[in-house]
């Protein structure tokens, strides 16, 4: 299908995700929501697809909400306050991806990006602000250009940390950094997000996006589809599991894992002395 506000493209084993409205910096509506998810599902469902990158058109990654639609929604544009934008609802247009295995915690509005069984790396090509840095912290890494800005935004707004952003933030960053970066809003650039673990990279912006295409198709040329998709299901449950109930849930996964012919791929080309060649990976 053809969309509005985003494009995608898949060039196996990638699919890359870029919001496409850059003269608004990629500013969020519902429309783009709709369409990143519907876009998501197809490269879930896709079996040329190993590994997903989300980036931004022109100088902005995402530069939050739309402000037309938080001005009508709070009154700010000179007529009655309408409450909440469209895109803190549920988004019910496109079906949503993911493995429900992965439990609800990882199934919200947004948080979905979480229960997606391919890794997904956000490629932050400039500025992230507002409901974009929840975005991208659901993301599973981050490479960012290091002369851009991130900034939660929220409390310049008399907002608070929405979508999750208090918990996404808190386990990246730790509670100190977590309180700083929500209470001042203060534009933290590439290296500093490095720094402090919010990304995992911070590059020159002419090799944000190379970078991440290029660390896709090195797990595609290494990796287990198959495991990457159960050790991310691991990763995120374990957020919420006592060490015990972690070290369960391995155990089950550890004798999937025997019976999968990844396994006996993954030791003959040990032993053979070449690249494994892996099942590709796709929900139906």
């Amino acid at each position: 299908m053809s969309y509005e506000q985003i494009t995608y493209e898949v060039d196996d084993p990638v699919a890359v995700i870029t919001l496409n409205r850059p003269e608004q910096l990629n500013a969020w509506t519902q429309t783009m929501a709709n369409e990143v998810r519907d876009a998501l599902g197809r490269a879930e469902r896709d079996p040329n697809v190993v590994g997903i990158v989300l980036t931004g058109a022109g100088k902005g990654f995402c530069a939050g909400a739309d402000m037309k639609n938080l001005a009508a929604a709070s009154g700010a544009d000179g007529g009655a306050s309408q409450g909440a934008p469209d895109v803190v609802a549920r988004v019910e247009e496109a079906p949503m991806p993911g493995d429900p295995s992965f439990g609800d915690d990882l199934r919200g509005t947004y948080s979905y990006f979480m229960s997606v069984p391919k890794p997904i790396v956000a490629a932050i090509n400039g500025a992230v602000a507002g409901m974009g840095v929840p975005i991208v912290l659901g993301c599973d890494l981050r490479f960012m250009n290091r002369d851009a800005v991130m900034t939660t935004s929220f409390a310049q707004r008399g907002l608070v940390a929405e979508f999750g952003l208090s918990w996404l933030l808190t386990r990246l960053v730790g509670p100190s950094h977590a309180l700083d970066l929500l209470y001042t809003a203060r534009k933290v650039k590439g290296d500093e997000a490095e720094r402090i673990g919010l990304v995992n990279r911070a590059l020159p912006v002419e090799e944000v996006l190379p970078a991440a295409i290029d660390y896709v198709r090195d797990l595609a040329m290494t990796s287990s589809p198959a495991s990457m998709a159960a050790m991310k299901r691991q990763v995120y449950r374990s957020l919420n599991q006592s060490f015990g109930e972690a070290q369960e849930e391995a155990l089950q996964l550890m004798r999937e894992s025997f019976k999968r012919p990844d396994f006996k791929e993954g030791v003959q080309s040990f032993l053979e002395r070449r690249p494994p060649n892996f099942p590709r990976y796709a929900r139906s």
